[in-house]
């Protein structure tokens, strides 16, 4: 008799934290035929977790024993040290954690140290993307610590990104990260600076989006922020100005401890402050734009904030210049 062939079943995975980017990661592990528990400490945010037909817990105790991979989203070092401290006193033995935030080396150093005395094991694998990449399963992790930790969680990595790398010892994917947010940093307010120019110049903000990201001198941000931009809009955000400081703030201590000088970082993390002093702190990092539209004195027609949001959202893709200007009613 022909056996039956074995069908591969998913293992169940622990959210912790489920702000924008972890619900975004869960949603998509759902859909990728994953179990997922999740806890976050605001009630709707696990609300919105069985909408999506994960399974929320009331405790992080609750998720600590119920998962062998976990995957944490935290918003700071000391959600870090707390959540560590629990997985250390409830979660089994030889559960894996995988740390997502982008935080200093030296707090996710002390966490692994903490989890290691209880037998588990701590991936840091900070990712590349905002909230809305997040959404659509466009994230690259980077993953460092354990070889044979970080194969076991391939499977998930699949389930929420659309690419993953093993970068080497503990610690290698947070120095990647800080790298690629560096960039992000000086580009996003580049593409903002690069439409303000624009503008001013007398060019419809929503043609020069569409030719520029047809340019050599296009970039990730501009084809992600530049129709937030264009729109003049910047909620919901993928990724708030008041969390972004924190990154920028990490950035700067990482390059100064390497003594490595980050001009253009520097330049560009003026206009993120800004941004916060002119009361912007919820709004999206692509409000940069309206911060450097006030630095140059340029005021858009008020007939632009009546468009309706579903005409403004633009793909950049597009190249039927006639479409845009129908859509942001030219």
């Amino acid at each position: 008799m022909r056996k039956r062939a074995e069908v591969a079943v998913n293992p169940t995975v622990g959210m912790m934290g489920l702000g924008i980017m972890g619900s975004a990661m869960a949603a998509n592990l759902v859909k990728a035929k994953f179990p997922v528990i999740g806890y976050d400490p605001v009630p709707e945010r696990r609300r919105a977790l069985a909408r999506a037909r994960g399974r929320p817990v009331g405790s992080a105790e609750a998720l600590a024993k119920s998962a062998r991979i976990i995957v944490l989203s935290l918003p700071s070092a000391d959600a870090l040290a707390q959540s560590a401290e629990t997985l250390a006193r409830k979660a089994r033995r030889g559960t894996i954690v995988v740390e997502t935030s982008t935080l200093p080396i030296p707090v996710k150093e002390a966490a692994r140290a903490r989890l290691a005395r209880a037998g588990v094991k701590l991936l840091d694998c900070p990712l590349s993307g905002t909230g809305a990449q997040a959404r659509t399963r466009d994230l690259v992790v980077f993953a460092s610590g354990p070889r044979n930790a970080y194969r076991q969680c391939v499977p998930v990595f699949e389930g929420f990104a659309r690419r993953h790398r093993y970068a080497g010892a503990f610690g290698t994917g947070s120095k990647l990260k800080f790298i690629a947010n560096l960039l992000v940093s000086i580009h996003n307010v580049a593409a903002a600076e690069a439409m303000v120019l624009g503008m001013k110049a007398g060019i419809e903000p929503g043609e020069l989006l569409e030719i520029m990201g047809d340019s050599a001198g296009s970039s990730r941000m501009l084809q992600v922020r530049g129709p937030l931009m264009v729109a003049d809009r910047y909620r919901p955000a993928t990724m708030k100005n008041a969390v972004w400081q924190k990154d920028v703030k990490i950035i700067g201590e990482f390059a100064r401890s390497l003594a490595c000088p980050t001009p253009l970082f520097d330049a560009a993390s003026v206009v993120y402050v800004s941004a916060m002093a002119e009361g912007l702190d919820e709004e999206d990092t692509g409000s940069v734009c309206r911060v450097l539209e006030r630095w140059a004195g340029h005021s858009r027609p008020k007939t632009r904030s009546k468009t309706p949001a579903k005409k403004r959202r633009k793909s950049v893709s597009s190249r039927r210049t006639s479409t845009v200007r129908r859509k942001l009613g030219r």
